[in-house]
């Protein structure tokens, strides 16, 4: 891999890392402003693919759980695809769940965006957990 595949990767991987992260705190429309491309789409099954539909849908995530925590586990980029897997929690007394998000770029801007949820069971058998 070249130099300058390296650097762009390392900076798709910024970008994603940066958009989950605004999103998680709250800012959302700053995080769309941002990163989002202006041909935009999703594959959240439960919305419109459009990316207003999903900012809507984030902007009421945030309110409906202030004290939401995220913590990115991994993040792997291969050409212009990254995927962030993390563990998230609605508050601190929620279990929470694992995410996987998979971000296509076009220059330095989202252009699809794919979400992966797996809930984290309470007496799970298997020993290693999910991160």
């Amino acid at each position: 891999m070249s130099a300058e595949q390296k650097k762009l990767e390392s900076s798709y991987k910024e970008i994603a890392v940066s958009f989950l992260q605004l999103v998680a705190a709250g800012k959302v429309r700053t995080a769309y402003e941002q990163y989002i491309s202006a041909n935009f789409t999703h594959h959240n099954p439960y919305f419109c693919g459009d990316a207003p539909s999903l900012m809507h849908s984030m902007e009421e995530t945030s309110a409906s759980a202030p004290n939401k925590k995220f913590e990115i586990k991994r993040v792997i980029a291969e050409g212009e695809i990254v995927a962030v897997h993390s563990h998230v929690q609605q508050d601190s007394e929620d279990i929470g769940g694992a995410v996987v998000h998979i971000f296509c770029f076009d220059g330095e801007q989202i252009v699809e965006l794919w979400d992966i949820g797996q809930a984290i069971p309470k007496d799970s058998p298997n020993e290693y957990g999910m991160f």
